[in-house]
């Protein structure tokens, strides 16, 4: 496992990358309830290093769907990669404000931007929390988010991703990525999976995580955190990271709280959430195109 600490040992080894290039998405958000939509995602490249498409990062589809039938079915958002498809699946986890919230299907755009195909589904069946509820009644509302519902949700996500990309021949592997609620439960996922499904994991300030699960995971793990986050110890996460072995890092950022990375609230935030995406994004490229 390797543990960077700091914002700029952070990005140390991703420009030595050949494969490093920063991309800025200029996301046009569309979103409907009731119909299935194509949205597309138009993306600049800022700075090409030799043997990359020029033309990668160009369109992204959305498409709004339903896993399942009757009661059991729940809502998701895929997006694709239409240019530079890369064949690759990600499972995206979202925090506690759901999967329509801004921020995250924003991220998953950016994701989608670099030749993947993400599905972040509705974890928490049309009641993810408000910012505008008081937070004394948190504990209540989290307490209705059945954990066996909540795995048996993501369980039925994982397998639609496996019969579209895995089973077609498309991907041998999947990813997945979860922040904060999600990332906690990434943890949880590649534990029960045993290798079985998914290839790599990417956990950005996972809360309510089980340390105890991190001896039966058995692929590399990447973790992105703050050092100011009172809702992920890094101490944890170190530990975490230690015991799965397998090529598993553990990049904290400094002075950095909860959610910096896909809520950036400042242009400090800014700049550390994109050098979390470089690194994210050459962990899953090294780790899933790459090896797929």
């Amino acid at each position: 496992m390797r543990v960077t600490s700091g914002t700029v040992s952070a990005t140390s080894d991703c420009k030595a990358s050949v494969h490093d290039v920063q991309r800025k998405c200029n996301v046009n958000l569309r979103r409907s309830s009731t119909e299935n939509i194509v949205s597309k995602v138009s993306c600049s490249l800022l700075n090409v290093e030799d043997g990359l498409n020029d033309e990668a990062c160009e369109l992204v589809n959305g498409l709004e769907l339903s896993i399942g039938e009757g009661a059991d079915s729940i809502n998701a958002y895929l997006f694709t990669a239409v240019k530079n498809n890369n064949g690759c699946g990600i499972l995206l986890l979202s925090d506690i404000f759901g999967f329509e919230d801004s921020s995250t299907r924003e991220f998953a755009y950016r994701v989608a931007c670099n030749g993947y195909n993400v599905l972040v589904p509705d974890l928490f069946r049309g009641d993810p929390w408000a910012k505008d509820r008081p937070k004394i009644i948190f504990e209540q509302w989290i307490a209705r988010q059945d954990p066996q519902r909540v795995a048996k949700d993501i369980a039925a996500s994982t397998k639609w991703m496996v019969d579209e990309f895995v089973a077609a021949g498309i991907s041998k592997k999947l990813g997945i990525i979860g922040f904060c609620y999600g990332g906690g439960r990434v943890i949880e996922v590649l534990a029960r999976d045993q290798g079985a499904c998914f290839g790599i994991g990417i956990s950005f300030y996972g809360t309510r995580m089980d340390p105890s699960l991190a001896s039966q995971i058995m692929v590399p793990v990447l973790f992105i955190s703050g050092d100011n986050d009172p809702l992920c110890p890094i101490s944890v996460l170190k530990d975490i990271g230690t015991t799965i072995g397998r090529g598993s890092q553990v990049v904290v950022f400094g002075e950095r709280g909860h959610g910096f990375a896909h809520r950036p609230a400042s242009p400090e935030e800014d700049g550390d959430a994109e050098q979390a995406f470089m690194t994210m994004r050459n962990f899953l490229y090294d780790g899933l195109v790459i090896n797929n």
